[in-house]
């Protein structure tokens, strides 16, 4: 279990930071937008760059990531066809649908991995799928539910061309694929860059706790609820099922999709919604919830299959 100890307490101690941050006033009225920026246009999309053009793309067709997208679908498919019920909005009901099966693979997943499961790779087919078809997709969406849904036809069509995050995935799975070597002085300077991704986001979300109510019990409570219910429960309980039923997995490779699937929202989520400002507050409180749901998920989860 020290794994997902350690993971979630190096994740608690940088929001803790960004909270005093907040509280203190040291980056000023406007910090939070300013971190939030920068991981979305500079920082993330060097890190996906990075991290992807070093990548094994033949983690992509493995069984287990076909878990992985199913299970996504499935628990990002109910939040939609309630948030459709309920008239919740394209843009939030889009921000809700990643809070319910956007996993928080990279600075959770990893050291889960090499604690829980033994390798750290086990966690790469979740972070491909999620970048190469999960992060454009939904990123396009948002896009075209707000100012870009006004512009030309052409502008529309090439919108995943315009996102940075889009951009820096599809760029590192293209060096990737055609086995392109990046070169050290190009390289080098964007690790550097992507580097600040992860403490930018955590460090933004710790900011925008100050002075916010207790998650849970304002408008958004219904979409919360729901989202959290869904990452916490509803996601791995589906890989669990697909896994035994579908792909007839035991063992070790049963223990990785459904760890893989009960990690919390991603953090970088609230860069989302706050790049687009819809379902801030929503994704917010489901990242925060969803990751104090995830320990005693995880443990269990590692109990009964580990």
């Amino acid at each position: 279990m020290q794994g997902v100890l350690t993971g979630f307490a190096v994740i608690a101690v940088v929001i803790g930071v960004g909270y005093v941050i907040g509280r203190r006033g040291y980056l000023g009225d406007n910090g939070r937008e300013v971190l939030t920026k920068l991981a979305f246009h500079v920082a993330s999309p060097a890190l996906l760059f990075t991290t992807l053009a070093r990548a094994d793309l033949s983690v992509v067709f493995s069984g287990r990531l076909l878990v992985t997208a199913m299970s996504t679908a499935v628990a990002a498919g109910v939040f939609v066809a309630v948030g459709v019920v309920r008239r919740w909005g394209l843009g939030r009901t889009t921000i809700g649908a990643l809070c319910s099966s956007y996993v928080n693979s990279g600075n959770l997943g990893i050291p889960i991995a090499v604690y829980v499961l033994g390798d750290a790779s086990l966690v790469a087919p979740v972070l491909l799928f999620q970048q190469i078809m999960v992060t454009p997709i939904a990123l396009t969406v948002l896009d075209l539910s707000g100012e870009g849904e006004k512009g030309p036809l052409w502008r529309r069509l090439i919108t995943p061309l315009r996102n940075p995050i889009a951009v820096g995935s599809l760029s590192g799975v293209v060096v990737s694929a055609t086995g392109l070597r990046v070169p050290g002085p190009v390289l080098d300077p964007l690790q550097l860059i992507g580097g600040m991704s992860v403490p930018a986001v955590l460090l933004a979300f710790g900011i925008s706790l100050c002075g916010s109510s207790l998650p849970g019990r304002g408008a958004d409570r219904a979409p919360v609820l729901l989202s959290v219910t869904l990452k916490a429960v509803g996601q791995p309980l589906a890989a669990w099922a697909l896994a035994v039923t579908v792909f007839g997995l035991h063992g070790a490779p049963l223990l990785d999709v459904v760890v893989t699937s009960a990690l919390p929202a991603a953090q970088n989520l609230f860069t989302y919604a706050s790049r687009y400002r819809v379902g801030e507050t929503l994704a917010r409180e489901s990242v925060l919830l969803s990751t104090v749901a995830a320990v005693p998920v995880l443990v269990l989860v590692a109990a009964l299959l580990g």
